[in-house]
């Protein structure tokens, strides 16, 4: 009788600490990967760009240091002024601990992902060269699944990861998308989606993350 009790009494301990140990365990932190930033502007410009994001970066291009300073042009070829060396876009990835917000979106066969990311991309407002490379990226991680839930953030990406710019540009537009893999399609409420129109001095970015 008395080894039976010590059995169950280990045995509630075991399961009392394993309890604990699981409401200890951190939120999973959510990777912001590779958004791109392109700057368009109207004549060769000395641009700086700062951004302020409420996570951990973990790999920049080319090296942010306390901030990108670069030369763009308006075909939007980027010369950083630390190496003098010529750049496409400004690159960042991080981690944070972000929730996206999945209220609205699209639920999308993963066969049907690049098509439904041509035509989304564009009618917001990504060219063809932008737009492709965002496809180029994501697909070889989305095409594979069943389905994808894909929502396109706004708010609650650029308040996590906000952008200081000068010269500041005369328009922005700031897509991405997150997503989770889906076994099998579900109901949700589409995202409206609107288109944008660029003036003046320009700049466009993109990227994205899945989210488990």
């Amino acid at each position: 009788m008395r080894k039976k009790r010590i059995i169950l009494c280990l045995l509630s301990l075991t399961l009392l600490f394993g309890a604990c140990g699981a409401s200890d365990k951190p939120p999973e932190e959510e990777e912001d990967k590779k958004p791109v930033i392109y700057l368009y502007p109207t004549e060769p410009t000395e641009v700086t760009v700062e951004l302020d994001y409420q996570g951990k970066l973990l790999t920049t291009y080319p090296e942010y240091g306390n901030g990108w300073n670069v030369t763009a042009y308006p075909d939007g070829t980027l010369i950083d002024q630390r190496d003098n060396k010529e750049y496409p876009y400004l690159f960042w990835e991080g981690t944070s601990d972000v929730e996206y917000d999945f209220s609205r979106g699209f639920v999308v066969k993963g066969e049907d992902t690049a098509e439904f990311l041509q035509e989304k991309l564009a009618q917001m407002g990504l060219f063809p060269k932008e737009y492709n490379e965002f496809i180029v990226y994501w697909l070889p991680q989305m095409e594979d699944n069943e389905y994808n839930l894909i929502a396109f953030q706004e708010d609650v990406y650029t308040e996590h990861a906000q952008l200081i710019v000068h010269p500041q540009p005369d328009s922005i537009l700031r897509v991405f998308m997150a997503y989770k893999p889906l076994e099998e399609s579900i109901a949700i409420e589409p995202q409206e989606i609107s288109s944008f129109q660029r003036q003046g001095f320009t700049l466009i970015e993109w990227g994205g993350a899945e989210v488990n």
